[in-house]
């Protein structure tokens, strides 16, 4: 198993830092090779670029620190994502990646249906935390950060990986039977994989 996690949280200490090093340690345990993306550690700039946006439609010619990105992600077999929920949306970071990463050529192809580029992906796990409760999130908002993950994105670049979504609710007031309890569910999540 070759496994790409992907932390898009500035704090190192946060618990999304924690949630992402609890993933890391199960996924070493079942005897994964980890690549560690820390979005903010590595200054991965989001925006996409005049030039990217340009050659959109066309053949993309991405800059070398893309390309590298994009071998990453071709490398895995396991994709795991680590982040917070803010304004029930991705943070900034982390839409950057997709943006600039998920490229047409190498995530799809365009076309009506597009084409899925993604195919050594198998599996996808999301972890996120967010301060709204519940109910807010499936009830309110209809779980738009799982629509748009696992239909938007997944789906469309990557059909055949099975996905999982762990959504830790009311985060900010969690105590530490509760983010125990949370980890362990993520640790669990990481053995069905």
């Amino acid at each position: 198993m070759r496994a790409l996690v992907v932390l898009a949280h500035p704090l190192h200490d946060s618990l999304c830092a924690h949630l992402a090093h609890q993933a890391i340690d199960a996924l070493r345990a079942r005897g994964a090779t980890v690549d560690i993306l820390d979005l903010y550690a590595e200054d991965f700039q989001p925006a996409l670029t005049a030039a990217e946006r340009r050659l959109h439609y066309t053949t993309p010619e991405p800059g070398a620190d893309i390309v590298a990105l994009q071998q990453r992600l071709a490398a895995a077999d396991v994709l795991v994502l680590v982040f917070p929920t803010w304004w029930f949306s991705l943070p900034a970071i982390l839409k950057g990646w997709f943006d600039r990463v998920w490229a047409p050529k190498f995530a799809f192809e365009h076309g009506t249906p597009l084409k899925p580029l993604l195919t050594s992906l198998k599996s996808c796990l999301v972890v996120t935390t967010l301060g709204s409760p519940w109910w807010i999130d499936a009830l309110v908002m209809r779980q738009p950060v799982r629509r748009v993950l696992k239909t938007g994105l997944i789906l469309a670049c990557a059909p055949q990986a099975r996905f999982h979504m762990l959504s830790c609710h009311a985060a900010e007031t969690a105590d530490a039977a509760r983010v125990a309890q949370f980890a362990r569910r993520t640790r669990e999540a990481i053995a069905r994989l």
